[in-house]
C-alpha cells in the first residue's frame, strides 16, 4: 500500500514537471522541430498530454505490478479504441489541425480507462509522510532516470547511423534500412512484449532469492526461444514475399538485412530474458553502463558493417551486436548474481538456432525453389518442436480443448 502511495505521487510530480518544462519552452521546441515559431501555441496545448500520459502510464504500472494482466489489456485496448472512435472525425474535420485535439483526446481516454480499471484493484489507504514518500520514491526516480538516460543513448547511436547512411549511401538507402528493422521489430517485438507485461513483475517478486531468479529467467528464455524461433524461421524463408506483401518489390533490396537480423533475435532473447535482472534487482547504474558500453560497440558494427557490406552489413551488425551483448550481460549476471543458464535451455537454444542457420545459408547460398522447399520443411520442424516443448511445460492440448468447450 506504502509503495502504491508513493507511486501515484510520483506520477502526479513527475507529469507535472513534464507539462510545466514543456510549456516554459514551447518556443524553443517549435523553432528547434520546425524552424519557426508558429507552432509554438500547439506544443502548449500538448504539454497537458504529458501529465495525462505519466498519470495513465502509473495506473498501468500499477496493473502490471500486481499482475492484473486482464484489467491491463482491457484499459490498454479500450482506452485506444474510444481514442480513435473519437479521434476519426476530428482529423476528417479538421485535417493537420487536429492532431493536437486528437492526441490530447487519445491521452484523456487512456487516463480515464487506467484509472478505472486500476481503481478495480483493492488497495488499503495509508497515510504516507514526506520523508518516506523521498526514501521510497529515491530508488525509482533514480532507475526511471538511469532507464531514460540510456534510452537516450540508444535513439543518438540510432541517429548517428541514420546520418551515416544518409552521407555515404542517400536518404533512400536510409529509408530501407528503417523499412528493414521495421518489419522484423514490429512483429518480433510483439513478443518480447506481451512476454515482458508478465515477466517483469514475476521476477521483481523473487529478486531478492538468486536461485528463484535463475529459475525464472531459464523458464523466460526456454519460452521466449522456443515462440520466437519458428517466427525467425519463417522470416528466412518468406522474406522475400514478406517484403513485397508488406511493402513492394522496391525494397526487396533489404531482404538479406534482415535474414541476418532474424538469426540475431536468437541472442537478443537469450540477453533480453537475462538483462531484466538488473532491472529486478534495482541495480539502476550497473544497467545504464551496460547499455551504454553495448551501445558504442553497436555504432561501431553498424558503422562498420555499412560501410563494408551495405545494406546486408547492418544485418551483420545486428547478429554480432547480440552476440557480444549476450555474453556481457551473461557474465556480469554470473559473476553478480550465481546466473547460470540450465543444460535443456543450452540445447533447445542449439538446436533452434542450428535450423535457423542451416535455414539462413541456404536462402543466400541457394534461393529458388528448392530455398522454400526444404526451408518449409525445417520450419515444420522447427515448429513441431518447439510444440512439443511447449506442451511440457503449459499443456497446449489441454488448452485448445478447454477453448473449444
Amino acid at each position: 500500500a506504502v509503495t502504491v502511495t508513493v507511486v501515484r505521487r510520483l506520477m502526479w510530480l513527475t507529469g507535472l514537471f513534464g507539462m510545466i518544462i514543456t510549456l516554459v519552452f514551447a518556443p524553443v521546441l517549435s523553432k528547434l522541430t520546425f524552424g519557426n515559431g508558429d507552432y509554438t501555441y500547439a506544443f502548449i496545448f500538448i504539454s497537458i498530454t504529458l501529465l495525462l500520459t505519466q498519470l495513465s502510464s502509473g495506473q498501468m504500472v500499477l496493473l502490471q505490478g500486481m499482475r492484473k494482466l486482464q484489467y491491463l489489456a482491457k484499459a490498454d485496448f479500450s482506452g485506444s479504441i474510444l481514442g480513435l472512435i473519437l479521434t476519426i472525425p476530428l482529423y476528417y474535420w479538421l485535417g493537420l489541425k487536429g492532431i493536437v485535439p486528437a492526441l490530447i483526446i487519445t491521452a484523456i481516454m487512456m487516463v480515464i480507462r487506467s484509472w478505472y480499471f486500476a481503481n478495480k484493484v483493492k488497495v488499503e489507504k495509508v497515510a504516507v509522510s514526506r520523508t518516506t514518500t523521498i526514501v521510497e520514491g529515491k530508488e525509482m526516480l533514480t532507475m526511471g532516470f538511469m532507464i531514460s538516460l540510456s534510452g537516450l543513448i540508444t535513439l543518438g547511436t540510432s541517429y548517428i547511423v541514420r546520418v551515416f547512411i544518409s552521407k555515404q549511401g542517400g536518404v533512400a538507402q536510409v529509408g530501407l534500412y528503417n523499412a528493414g528493422f521495421a518489419i522484423i521489430n514490429t512483429y518480433v517485438g510483439l513478443v518480447f512484449t506481451a512476454m515482458g507485461t508478465d515477466y517483469y513483475p514475476r521476477l521483481s517478486s523473487v529478486s531478492r532469492d538468486n536461485n528463484e531468479c535463475k529459475k525464472v529467467i531459464n523458464q523466460q528464455a526456454e519460452i521466449a526461444i522456443l515462440i520466437l524461433a519458428p517466427i525467425i524461421i519463417l522470416f528466412i524463408v518468406f522474406i522475400k514475399w514478406v517484403v513485397i506483401i508488406l511493402y513492394s518489390n522496391k525494397f526487396i533490396l533489404v531482404n538479406e538485412m534482415i535474414i541476418w537480423t532474424a538469426l540475431g533475435m536468437f541472442f537478443r532473447a537469450a540477453s533480453w530474458s537475462i538483462v531484466f535482472i538488473l532491472l529486478a534487482k534495482g541495480a539502476s547504474k550497473l544497467f545504464f553502463w551496460n547499455e551504454l558500453v553495448a551501445n558504442l560497440y553497436v555504432l561501431i558494427f553498424n558503422i562498420a558493417g555499412y560501410h563494408f557490406w551495405g545494406l546486408a552489413g547492418l544485418g551483420m551488425s545486428f547478429l554480432f551486436s547480440y552476440v557480444l551483448y549476450f555474453v556481457q550481460v551473461y557474465l556480469i549476471a554470473f559473476n553478480k548474481y550465481e546466473f547460470a543458464i540450465e543444460e535443456k535451455i543450452k540445447i533447445i537454444f542449439i538446436i533452434q538456432f542450428v535450423i535457423a542457420l542451416i535455414t539462413l545459408i541456404l536462402a543466400l547460398m541457394i534461393g529458388g525453389i528448392v530455398s522454400y522447399l526444404i526451408g518449409s520443411i525445417l520450419l515444420i520442424i522447427s515448429a513441431s518442436y518447439s510444440y512439443i516443448e511447449l506442451d511440457k511445460k503449459i499443456d497446449i492440448n489441454n488448452i485448445v480443448k478447454t477453448f473449444k468447450k
